[in-house]
């Protein structure tokens, strides 16, 4: 045999034994979770990809495994199962019977904010990690509360937002933390869109989103929590000294009870949060100005970012930012590699230390809002 015809062969096996190998191989044992809630309309999006679900919908996906739903209200459990093809027996009446039955390791929340502390409370001491979608909470005593029960439990508390899974949003941070911004002094977010009426959001959706008991303030809470929670991450956990907050109501006719415009003022003494929230804007609008003292990056949506250091005369024009890796790139990436102990949460953005001081921000920034004052930090519950 001429040692060409030896090197094909030999490579000839050697592919074919990888191949079966990896046919072999077993695939990985994907997360067992639960669904509580289906309210929140961010709900459709996690089921069906898009977003929310950077590496697609968790109905067909390998990683993830659907073992139960909790949704008190049968007609909407009724209408997302047929929109989806969901069998009858994902129903379940409430989170203690699902857990019994079907076991998950973790249940992603979609029910209004102020019934996550209940679900948690549910939770922790069943052992069961708990995923929810923004915001934790509405008051400050409510996410210290969630924060006690998951240290009974020692159970993981997660919250998502769309804004995590942003690569450019995370190579603003990174030049920030590399130092080549300097040491950061302002931070602008601006989040929102025309309004839940005006998007035309699902009924059950909407009717907390307007009820201030169910969804806090209105777009304070809606959107505020994405800069509250991307500043405190730029802060690496740091709160803030003091919060201002002004709120107004610009659609009265359409949100009577909550305000729709909410403008927060975050005073660090070294450094300086604006988060603009509305439901004003005239189109959907998630962006982050970062400024450092030798530089500035301008993430103006999910990929695309514009980078100004010390050293240019012109900024730079806008660039895709580098692709996020798993499992930073993805919530369920993320929930699974939290469970499994390959990363620590640490003052992430989805961490629930994080997003107990971002709580503590808006609880702060509606106490501003109603008294027309600034409001010093640390609050009391």
């Amino acid at each position: 045999m001429s040692f060409l015809r030896y090197v094909a062969t030999f490579s000839c096996i050697t592919i074919a034994v990888c191949l079966n190998q990896a046919a072999a191989a077993p695939s990985p044992t994907p997360l067992k979770v639960g669904i509580v809630g289906l309210v929140h309309g961010h709900a459709i999006g996690f089921f069906r990809g898009g977003a929310l679900t950077p590496a697609g919908g968790i109905l067909h996906r390998p990683d993830v495994e659907i073992v139960g739903i909790v949704e008190p209200d049968q007609k909407l459990f009724d209408t997302y199962a047929k929109q989806l093809n969901l069998p009858a027996s994902l129903h379940y009446p409430d989170i203690a019977r699902m857990v019994s039955a079907a076991h998950p390791q973790a249940v992603l929340v979609f029910t209004a904010p102020n019934e996550h502390r209940r679900v948690v409370e549910e939770c922790a001491p069943l052992g069961v990690h708990v995923m929810m979608e923004k915001p934790l909470a509405i008051t400050y005593a409510d996410a210290l509360a969630m924060q006690a029960a998951a240290q009974r439990g020692k159970i993981h508390v997660l919250v998502d937002f769309e804004t995590t899974w942003y690569a450019s949003n995370t190579q603003a941070y990174q030049l920030l933390k590399d130092g080549k911004l300097g040491p950061i002094m302002k931070a602008v977010f601006r989040d929102g869109h025309p309004g839940p009426v005006k998007i035309r959001v699902q009924p059950e959706f909407l009717a907390w989103l307007r009820d201030p008991k169910r969804g806090g303030d209105g777009a304070l809470v809606d959107f505020g929590c994405y800069g509250a929670d991307l500043m405190t991450w730029l802060m690496h956990g740091q709160a803030p000294k003091s919060v201002s907050a002004v709120t107004q109501r610009m659609q009265p006719e359409l949100y009577p009870q909550v305000h729709d415009e909410a403008d927060i003022l975050l005073n660090y003494g070294s450094a300086i949060g604006i988060v603009g929230a509305s439901w004003n804007w005239p189109f959907s609008i998630k962006q982050m100005d970062l400024y450092g003292r030798t530089g500035e990056a301008r993430a103006i949506d999910s990929t695309t970012i514009a980078i100004h250091e010390e050293h240019q005369s012109q900024p730079a024009q806008p660039a895709k930012a580098p692709p996020l890796t798993a499992p930073y790139d993805d919530p369920i990436h993320y929930l699974s590699a939290v469970i499994n102990g390959e990363i620590q949460e640490g003052d992430d953005q989805p961490s629930l230390k994080t997003n107990v001081i971002a709580t503590e921000i808006l609880d702060a920034a509606w106490r501003s809002s109603q008294s027309g004052k600034t409001v010093e930090l640390p609050l009391k519950p």
